[in-house]
């Protein structure tokens, strides 16, 4: 989106909750700032007219105002040096082309901007869980899907000058899963992963997030 606006304060908290403590204040909490959306997330640009639609109503919901784009996100439709932060959470692993989309985003960052990245982690718990246990994963049924290892991801946004790669998405308990299964996973692994040092499992969330800086 090219229109300036107030980021809402749900946003805001939740952005700052998960980044690490270095990027803590990269947008700031009052000033209107230049934000780009790739996906089809709460607002910004999307390869679909339905989320155009999901993404107006969540605007008007929150007071906000915006423009809104459908676009191919390896070939972003704006100027160098446009946005302060672009978010692309649950994009790139959709991407036949993730490196493209990943340096669209960096090219039309200003110097000194974030981007925030999200990607599934191939060597995660729930990616080892669900072959073990053959049950399927979120979206496996898309045209594409890529899962990065940390050093996958960490390469694939090495553009940037500055990167901090967080993993996240640990075991909780589920009902999306009945039978054995759901008793085995629900009754002894989420116990089990969750009473380890977390500095030892740590690696292996089933979410990887870049902060990328510019």
């Amino acid at each position: 989106m090219d229109d300036r606006l107030q980021p809402s304060e749900r946003e805001r908290q939740r952005l700052a909750n998960v980044r690490p403590p270095q990027w803590r204040n990269p947008v700031p909490p009052r000033k209107p700032y230049h934000l780009v959306v790739i996906g089809g997330g709460p607002a910004g640009l999307v390869a679909a007219e339905s989320a155009i639609e999901l993404a107006r109503a969540n605007f008007e919901q929150q007071g906000l105002t915006g423009t809104f784009h459908v676009a191919d996100g390896e070939r972003l439709p704006f100027p160098d040096n446009t946005f302060d932060l672009v978010y692309a959470h649950g994009v790139v692993q959709y991407t036949a082309d993730p490196r493209r989309l990943v340096e669209e985003c960096r090219r039309v960052l200003k110097p000194g901007g974030e981007a925030v990245f999200q990607v599934y982690n191939r060597i995660s718990w729930l990616n080892a869980l669900g072959k073990l246990m053959k049950v399927g994963l979120e979206h496996d049924d898309a045209p594409v899907l890529l899962k990065f290892s940390i050093g996958e991801f960490r390469r694939l946004v090495s553009g940037f000058r500055d990167v901090t790669i967080v993993p996240e998405r640990f075991p909780v308990k589920s009902r999306l899963h009945g039978g054995w299964k759901g008793a085995v996973y629900n009754g002894l692994f989420v116990g089990t992963f969750n009473a380890l040092p977390r500095g030892l499992v740590r690696r292996f969330g089933w979410h990887l997030l870049a902060f990328c800086r510019k």
